[in-house]
């Protein structure tokens, strides 16, 4: 109700929807900043989940080889691996989110 009263006011007054596209363009602006872009390999997808999955980083860049073919890699295969159950959810889990662009690795600062 209140959104139609604003937009009957704004077609009233000119002057009041030329400051509301100003203010549009200053709510477009984000304060969240990606500094740089990491290119992510099956290292830095484990690591960024963490929880132990370090520890089949050489099992899988050897047999698999990279991301893309993890993302699109079945839980039999992960088994055949020898890769434990609770292992294989978290891979499968976190490979779903990150197609569908909802989990991203963190970026690493370079450590000096």
């Amino acid at each position: 109700m209140a959104l139609r009263q604003i937009l009957t006011w704004s077609k009233q007054l000119p002057s009041f929807s030329a400051q509301s596209s100003s203010i549009s363009r200053v709510a477009n602006f984000s304060s969240k900043s990606n500094p740089y872009i990491v290119k992510v390999g099956i290292p830095e997808f484990l690591n960024g989940v963490g929880r132990g999955l370090e520890n089949h980083v050489v099992k899988l860049e050897s047999e698999i080889g990279d991301l893309p073919k993890l993302l699109v890699t079945r839980t039999i295969k992960l088994k055949r691996l020898g890769i434990p159950c609770k292992d294989r959810k978290l891979i499968l889990k976190y490979a779903h989110k990150y197609r569908l662009g909802l989990w991203r690795p963190r970026a690493q600062p370079v450590k000096s």
